[in-house]
């Protein structure tokens, strides 16, 4: 699901950028250091202002300042039991991969469930293809089919239900399934992402206008990103 945070983050800047634009510096280098990054349980997607930059502190024998920086950015955070869309990216006898965005999701014919680290409740063995989708060992690329229409694939658009995640120091993985109903094979292009996202805040709504005008290329991309999942 995405969010719209507040965050904090402190930031070193070299006495020659001091002066005038330093502001500019300090958020240019916030964009810089944090779009596109993983926390271990969420994406920063992209930053939409920089609201509050305390005054620099000097760091002895360095000469370097301190600055605190408060922004608000969108994040995307993978919940068990979420639906998302994503890109098979491999497929082996033991099931595939799938990229969601930048999280890695495996899928695989049966998965045991011991302690792995994965937020699973079941202690048994799952199957997380349906029966009737079999792997084809003589098929070219590799695919799982059900001899119909149904054929997964890299490069396949495919519609998974997350039922573990698991998170590392700067990354997330995830374990996926495709036997429920209306999982599974997706012939919508991710571009026309049917899905709603839900956008909370948990600070006083937010001045778009105000954004908009400050920011009118990041509020341009925010929207597209927008319209892209409603």
């Amino acid at each position: 699901m995405f969010f719209l945070y507040e965050l904090e983050r402190v930031i070193t800047l070299h006495p020659s950028f001091f002066g005038p634009r330093m502001r500019e510096y300090l958020v240019n280098k916030l964009l810089a250091d944090v779009e596109g990054t993983c926390t271990g349980r969420y994406y920063i997607i992209c930053v939409m202002d920089a609201y509050e930059i305390s005054a620099g502190r000097i760091v002895p024998s360095s000469g370097v300042a301190e600055f605190t920086v408060n922004y608000r950015a969108v994040v995307w955070r993978p919940f068990k039991g979420e639906t998302v869309d994503g890109i098979v990216e491999k497929v082996n006898k033991m099931g595939f991969f799938a990229d969601v965005g930048p999280l890695k999701v495996f899928v695989s014919s049966h998965v045991s469930t011991p302690n792995h680290g994965f937020r699973i409740v079941t202690a048994y063995t799952l199957q997380l293809i349906p029966s009737d989708v079999k792997f084809d060992p003589n098929a070219t690329p590799p695919q799982f089919t059900d001899n119909g229409d149904q054929v997964i694939e890299a490069g396949t658009h495919i519609r998974m239900k997350l039922i573990g995640t698991r998170s590392d120091v700067g990354s997330m993985f995830a374990i996926g399934s495709i036997k429920e109903d209306f999982l599974g094979y997706n012939q919508i292009s991710l571009e026309c992402h049917p899905n709603a996202a839900l956008l909370t805040s948990t600070t006083e709504p937010y001045n778009m206008d105000e954004f908009s005008y400050q920011r009118p290329d990041r509020f341009a991309s925010i929207c597209k990103l927008l319209e892209s999942l409603l």
